[in-house]
């Protein structure tokens, strides 16, 4: 260890312990200074990357009108395309309670029409007076088209057109 540490003195940098439980203990001779600095940059770099899943909520009543909810559909899907989760809530009043399946057909036919564009994250559940589903966005595969095909076909066809 104390070699090491001579070395270490000697070339102007740190000794710095990587490993301390192997036997023996393991170490390393750095610039820690630069060490602790590039990690700095590699947390900096993971947290600019992370992405921060955030959760809307639209609410729904049992007896909403057709105009209502195709509006609140597009509310749904403008979240979805906003990459946002969504928590569609059905909410109860009074009597309405005894009729728990009009708020299932809706949130049923929400995700049936949403399909595509959404997946149904959480089935509907009924909690107290409200029932919830979670709906999150389909994650879309990008298609790449073979452009030099279509380009060298369109090349070939002006040319062709041009010596005529």
């Amino acid at each position: 260890m104390s070699d090491a540490q001579r070395i270490a003195e000697e070339q102007d940098l740190d000794l710095v312990e990587i490993a301390p439980l192997a036997d023996p203990p393991v170490c390393r001779i750095m610039d820690y200074g630069k060490f602790k600095y590039e990690q700095t940059q590699k947390e900096k770099l993971a947290r600019k990357h992370q992405t921060k899943v955030e959760i809307k909520e639209i609410k729904f009543r049992p007896k909403i009108d057709k105009h209502d909810y195709e509006t609140k559909k597009k509310h749904v899907l403008r979240f979805l395309a906003g990459n946002a989760k969504v928590k569609v809530t059905i909410m109860y009043r009074g009597r309405e309670m005894a009729h728990p399946e009009l708020g299932l057909n809706i949130l049923e036919r929400l995700a049936g029409e949403l399909g595509e564009d959404a997946i149904i994250e959480t089935q509907p559940k009924l909690e107290g007076r409200n029932m919830h589903m979670l709906l999150a966005p389909v994650k879309k595969k990008e298609v790449k088209e073979d452009v030099t095909s279509e380009d060298s076909d369109a090349a070939s066809d002006e040319l062709a057109a041009g010596t005529d």
